[in-house]
């Protein structure tokens, strides 16, 4: 049985800027700046936006960087 587009939505979970900016431990500005320039895939939803929480996990992973 083939997953339907709805049905891959319902598992996703969105996160609010807010909820992004704690979950970092940065500032709603730097995500607000990280969505605006495209490095974080957003959703906007009226007026505010809505992140999907892979895509902060994808982010995060992506940015890791080691040290000596």
């Amino acid at each position: 049985m083939a997953t339907s587009p709805d049905r891959a939505l319902n598992d996703v979970r969105f996160l609010t800027v807010a909820e992004v900016a704690a979950m970092m431990r940065v500032s709603k500005m730097t995500v607000y700046r990280l969505v605006h320039n495209g490095e974080l895939p957003a959703v906007r939803v009226g007026r505010s936006f809505r992140v999907p929480e892979q895509a902060v996990s994808d982010y995060l992973r992506d940015s890791f960087v080691e040290t000596a």
